[in-house]
C-alpha cells in the first residue's frame, strides 16, 4: 500500500523513571524541575536511487489502530519551480519517508512484501521522471509573470496520474498477493524507468 506524505504529527510518549522516595521540601531547596522528555529526531527522507533499494530497517513507523494492511510506504514527489532573471528552473524529486512508513510485523515480513513496497517507490520515481520531462517542455514557454498557476496545473495533472497508477497497482496485484501480477508490475515499472532514463537525476 502507498500513502502520500502529509504533514507529520509527532506524538511523544511520556516516560516515567523509577519511583523515588519523597523528600521533605525546604524553603531553601525547591524540588527539582523535571526535564521534558526528548523527542527522537525524525529520520531524513530517502531520495530514490537505483543503487539504494529500500530495506526493512527504513520502515520506522508503526501501523495505526485502524490500519489493516501488512505494510505502508509513504513516498512523495517534491516539485519546485523558480524564475531568476526571467529564466525558469524546475525540479522534481522522489522521496520516501521512513517516519510514516511501516510494516505490521517486520520480523516476519517476506522479501516479496518488501519488493511490493519497493515497486511503489519505483512508481513514484517513474512519475518524478515524467514530471521532469514535462518541466523541460514547460521551461520553453514558461511565463515568469504567471508562473504559479501554470506550474500548479502541470504538477496537479502528474500527481493525479501518479495516484491513479499507485491505486491500480495495489488493486491489480492484490497488494502483492497475486504473484503473477506482482511480477508483471515489477517488470513494467523497470521498463518505464528505463524508457525515461534521460530524465533520471
Amino acid at each position: 500500500m502507498l500513502s502520500f506524505l502529509t504533514p507529520l504529527l509527532v506524538a511523544a510518549s511520556l516516560l516515567q523513571g523509577p519511583a523515588t522516595k519523597p523528600r521533605p521540601a525546604t524553603a531553601a531547596t525547591p524540588p527539582p524541575a523535571q526535564a521534558p522528555a526528548a523527542r527522537p529526531t525524525p529520520a531524513a527522507p530517502i531520495v530514490w536511487s537505483a543503487s539504494r533499494p529500500l530495506t526493512m530497517a527504513d520502515y520506522l513507523a508503526r501501523p495505526g489502530m485502524g490500519d489493516r494492511l501488512a505494510s505502508s510506504t509513504s513516498s512523495n514527489i517534491n516539485a519546485n519551480a523558480a524564475c531568476r532573471d526571467f529564466v525558469f528552473t524546475g525540479t522534481a524529486q522522489a522521496t520516501f519517508d521512513p517516519n510514516t512508513s511501516w510494516f505490521r510485523d517486520p520480523k516476519n515480513a517476506s522479501p516479496t512484501l518488501l519488493r511490493h513496497e519497493q515497486t511503489h517507490f519505483d512508481i513514484t520515481e517513474v512519475y518524478a521522471r515524467m514530471m521532469r520531462q514535462k518541466l523541460v517542455a514547460f521551461a520553453a514557454k514558461a511565463n515568469c509573470l504567471k508562473l504559479q498557476p501554470a506550474f500548479n496545473n502541470l504538477t496537479k495533472g502528474v500527481y493525479a496520474e501518479w495516484d491513479r497508477e499507485e491505486n491500480r497497482y495495489d488493486q491489480d496485484s492484490n497488494h502483492g498477493l497475486n504473484a503473477a501480477r506482482q511480477a508483471f508490475w515489477e517488470t513494467q515499472t523497470q521498463q518505464k524507468l528505463e524508457a525515461l532514463k534521460a530524465f533520471a537525476q
